[in-house]
């Protein structure tokens, strides 16, 4: 089996040369001393740790598992010793505030490392990857008592940290949640009810776990405005553990490594994060965090697919290409590599181009993140509309691309791919998973779409393109139709409010492309004639974004209008 290898060259590539990020980050007075030097290094060591310590993981945890029994998980040999060394050397911390134990350095970083984890093990990396949201959930929402004694643990992840929303009954619509919490004398609450599809709900990797609640007091009105949110932890500081039982663990599909709990809460005393009642705005930045970090896993995965069937691509022989070949083959010495047929030629470029844009659009997203945080107003609200479209868009196509081309890759192994020895079918399940949690795919196309775009009339798209046609200089013919197209689809809508739901999918995919145009303009703009091995490096995969990747446009364009044009 091959592990997953780091390519923090094509990763340095982008985000040194095509989005000159420390220029971008120096001008933030927080990050002032950032340089290509320290990012390198960061890099380097992340890479180091993640391929030495982290990938060899990953077989065990898919075979073995996390185990459950009396109440208790055991995580997969080697899960546990792996994760006390990341976070004593500071890992989990990176872009964690230095006030609270952490480095204090960009975004941007965290999110390379996790796409590298995601990589190398997705089963492993759930249980870290909700921390950065949960530390910022709590910093911003949490009392000051509930702050000194979690956030500092939470931050630099010497105590990992759930997200408890989803109910048997209550999975996308959390205003059906029916977990109660009841006011106690000391001013605390005791929650009870049943969360399921809570991952790292219960695990031996860290001495304690600090859940994050939606529940719902008692004259609390119907819906999710009546929801509120509450941190109980596995442990309280005096030692006492918390009426918090996990029932069982989900049989899935993938992910074996990451348990998966059924919670029940049983009286479990906690205490309220925030306003009664806004529970939901202090859980969107947890959730919004970890829309950005599933993103990244959909990078990682599929760049890992990428690795295994190109690998075999240039070592399997069959047959002879149809590229200047005319003679027939006569023994397996003769035959060509794989690579050299079109066919997977197409395949393994495809994937390229998909990772090499989303790459661009992921770290600018994480720059923007830290804009939103440390620049001037007017900088902070232009930064604001970015994420709030980008990261949907980023969510639902990088996440559906890591599955559909993971699938491609196994394509490629053929019958080698089906069968276990390579990897490869790991990485297809686990994948599956990510177009369903943090918020399904489709959900992010209608909150794109209809709560985002259709909302204010376009007027936040049109101002996207605007910032990217300044940059760029010109607009390219797709971004112009996409205005074209919001514009029907809010013309349709008068008639008809149920279009922006039908063709919701289809306009998220067609903004993914517009984005991912954009990204790959900023790529080919990089490369001058004397980088002629770099320009090598991404010829193929620019070429297949145009050839194979943006022309699924107009087809998409055509389902709006038609959709739209049906209306009476």
């Amino acid at each position: 089996m091959r592990h997953f290898q780091a390519r923090i060259q094509d990763m340095q590539f982008v985000l040194s040369n095509v989005l000159s990020a420390t220029d971008q980050l120096q001008k933030l007075a927080l990050f002032s001393e950032i340089d290509d030097d320290l990012v390198l290094q960061v890099l380097d060591e992340s890479a180091k740790f993640v391929v030495e310590v982290i990938a060899p993981l990953n077989r065990n945890g898919d075979e073995i598992g996390a185990q459950w029994k009396d109440g208790k998980v055991t995580m997969p040999p080697g899960f546990q010793a792996a994760y006390q060394m990341f976070w004593q050397a500071g890992w989990p911390a990176l872009s964690t505030a230095p006030e609270d134990g952490g480095q204090g350095l960009p975004c941007v970083l965290e999110i390379m490392l996790y796409e590298m984890l995601s990589g190398a093990n997705h089963g492993w990396t759930m249980a870290p990857g909700l921390l950065h949201g949960a530390y910022e959930c709590i910093k911003h929402y949490a009392s000051p008592s509930l702050q000194e004694t979690y956030l500092r643990k939470v931050g630099t992840g010497e105590w990992l940290a759930t997200m408890c929303l989803t109910e048997p009954h209550a999975g996308s619509d959390l205003g059906l949640a029916r977990t109660k919490a009841t006011p106690q004398e000391n001013g605390n609450y005791a929650l009870n009810g049943t969360k399921i599809f809570i991952s790292g709900g219960e695990h031996d990797l860290t001495e304690n776990i600090v859940h994050l609640v939606l529940a719902r007091l008692p004259d609390a009105p119907a819906g999710p405005k009546g929801l509120s949110l509450f941190l109980v932890p596995k442990f309280y500081p005096n030692g006492q553990r918390s009426a918090v039982h996990c029932d069982r663990i989900e049989e899935k599909m993938g992910l074996h490594g990451s348990p998966t709990c059924v919670l029940r809460f049983d009286d479990a005393l906690a205490e309220i994060i925030g306003e009664p009642g806004k529970g939901l705005n202090a859980m969107f930045v947890m959730m919004n965090a970890a829309r950005l970090h599933v993103a990244m896993q959909g990078i990682g995965l599929l760049d890992a697919a990428w690795q295994i069937a190109d690998a075999y691509a240039k070592e399997r022989r069959q047959m002879r290409s149809p590229v200047g070949k005319d003679h027939k083959v006569k023994s397996v010495s003769e035959a060509d590599f794989i690579i050299e047929h079109p066919a997977i030629r197409r395949i393994l470029d495809t994937q390229r181009a998909w990772v090499d844009g989303g790459r661009v659009l992921a770290y600018q997203t994480a720059i923007e993140l830290d804009r939103i945080k440390h620049a001037d107003p007017e900088t902070a609200a232009q930064s604001q509309r970015w994420c709030a479209l980008v990261t949907p868009v980023m969510k639902a196509a990088l996440t559906h691309q890591a599955f559909h081309g993971a699938s491609d890759c196994l394509q490629v192994l053929g019958g080698h791919g089906y069968v276990r020895e390579w990897g490869i079918e790991q990485i297809v399940r686990d994948a599956r998973v990510a177009m369903i949690y943090e918020g399904t795919n489709e959900i992010q196309a209608i909150d794109l779409l209809v709560r985002k775009i259709m909302a204010d009339g376009g007027l936040s798209l049109n101002q996207l393109l605007d910032d990217m046609k300044a940059e760029k200089g010109s607009e390219s013919e797709q971004a112009t139709q996409l205005r074209s197209l919001t514009n029907i689809i809010l013309t349709a809508s008068k008639q008809d409010a149920s279009v922006g739901h039908r063709v919701a999918d289809d306009y998220l995919r067609a903004m993914a492309l517009v984005m991912l145009q954009w990204a790959w303009h900023l790529i080919e703009s990089k490369l001058t004639d004397n980088m002629h091995e770099v320009k090598e490096r991404w010829h193929s995969p620019a070429r297949a974004f145009q050839q194979w990747v943006l022309p699924e446009f107009a087809m998409r364009s055509h389902i709006i209008e038609t959709q739209c044009e049906a209306v009476p």
